[in-house]
């Protein structure tokens, strides 16, 4: 009888397949369960979707209730009580004068967000960030820096796109005094504005307040600041996309509370409704109101159960989850410090709430991508699920659940002392 691979490979193409020998069966809490009868500690989340759990009960059970009253209806043609009361609530999450767009993915978020920036703004150019990932859409791509096989045979991407350093501080190139964030990365501004870009053609600066794919870099805060200073002193759009930092994962609801800097525009999903898919577009009023009737839309938008399943996820974030997520992150991290302190591989751990990257080096500084597979792959073997990230594959990224329980980190601590004892001491 085939495997669930082998039927995949049958009738997928190569770019949805992928390497693990199982299959996944059911999923709770914090654990897979697969189709071959193992339960797989996950500290992937679905890549910080299910940042409540999988299958979180409260969100399930909105989501079957939903189900019972309205499936589908479309936004495009009709209002209905759990879009207005979720927009209301997101509204109600950045303070004062903001209104929201729902879409269904990340990418469509980002998509609307520089849609938005480019119609309210009645300019051309865009300015993102190496190291960025923003989507797999032709724009998103376009605005994607972060691995060249994200673009491959897509040129010509989107045209007036520019790319500035995003100030990756471990193994910068500049030289830093007293550990504060290098002046080139503030600078380069003046410079790109001086050469490529006026800067009253661009219409918005897109950044992950968190770099995802591209390492869970943090940036420093007075350098995030600076972004937004630059965006108001020429009338730049400021647009985070939030996607993956978005709901909880950075230690508070949004990244943007976190660094204490507001965008003028945001665009989310991932953790949004805990697994169903949904995106929003949020943005200041005077922004919003600038998408006229025609200017943006979307059939699946705002799906009722997605959206039943989105309040039941806020309830349950604010409930408690996103503090038990911040203090989880802290004990994790130092569970992490103890174990890596004595392995020069490990050259940076880094991260905020329960987004951690740890960055593997070579003695010479290069990046271990060799090394990182080992340690996904071994912990694996022990039942521990990791992803890696970064431009060289060289981070191992830690997404637990904001519902983890202590225990469950000192089990997953338990397996990367074994695995990193494996992998380098032997």
């Amino acid at each position: 009888m085939p495997t669930l691979r082998e039927r995949s490979a049958a009738v997928m193409p190569p770019m949805a397949l992928h390497n693990l020998p199982f299959g996944i069966d059911h999923a709770q809490g914090s654990y897979l369960y697969t189709d071959d009868g193992r339960k797989i500690l996950d500290f992937g989340s679905g890549i910080a979707v299910n940042n409540l759990g999988h299958n979180a009960p409260t969100v399930v059970a909105a989501a079957k209730a939903q189900l019972d009253k309205m499936v589908h209806c479309c936004h495009n043609l009709f209002h209905y009580e759990v879009e207005t009361a979720l927009a209301e609530r997101i509204a109600g999450l950045m303070g004062s004068g903001y209104k929201v767009y729902f879409s269904n993915s990340g990418a469509e978020a980002v998509e609307g967000a520089v849609k938005l920036a480019k119609r309210a703004t009645e300019r051309p150019a865009v300015i993102a960030f190496k190291g960025s990932f923003h989507g797999r859409t032709l724009l998103c791509t376009s605005l994607t820096a972060s691995n060249s096989a994200y673009r491959k045979h897509y040129e010509g991407l989107v045209p007036s796109i520019y790319f500035a350093e995003y100030p990756k501080l471990f193994g910068t190139p500049y030289p830093m005094a007293d550990g504060t964030c290098p002046k080139q990365y503030f600078t380069q501004f003046d410079d790109l504005f001086k050469k490529l870009v006026d800067p009253y053609t661009v219409a918005a600066i897109v950044m992950e307040p968190v770099q995802g794919e591209g390492g869970y870099v943090v940036p420093p805060r007075e350098w995030v600041q600076y972004v937004r200073d630059i965006c108001d002193k020429y009338g730049i759009m400021l647009v985070f996309d939030e996607v993956q930092t978005g709901f909880g994962r950075t230690g508070n609801m949004f990244a943007w509370q976190t660094h204490g800097v507001k965008p003028d525009i945001m665009a989310c999903a991932k953790g949004i409704a805990n697994g169903l898919p949904l995106s929003a577009v949020v943005g200041k009023a005077e922004v919003m109101d600038r998408w006229t009737a025609g200017a943006h839309g979307g059939t699946f938008g705002a799906n009722p159960v997605s959206c039943a399943a989105a309040l039941a996820t806020i309830d349950m974030l604010e409930g408690g989850a996103i503090e038990n997520g911040r203090h989880m992150g802290e004990y994790f991290m130092k569970g992490l410090q103890a174990i890596t302190a004595k392995y020069d591989a490990v050259g940076d751990l880094r991260g905020l709430g329960l987004m951690i990257g740890m960055e593997l080096v070579y003695p010479d500084g290069s990046p271990n991508r060799d090394l990182t597979a080992q340690i996904t792959a071994k912990a694996l073997e022990r039942d521990l699920f990791l992803l890696s990230c970064g431009c060289d594959k060289n981070v191992v990224r830690f997404i637990a659940p904001l519902t983890v329980s202590q225990e469950e980190i000192d089990h997953a601590l338990s397996i990367l002392r074994e695995v990193f004892a494996e992998a380098i001491e032997e």
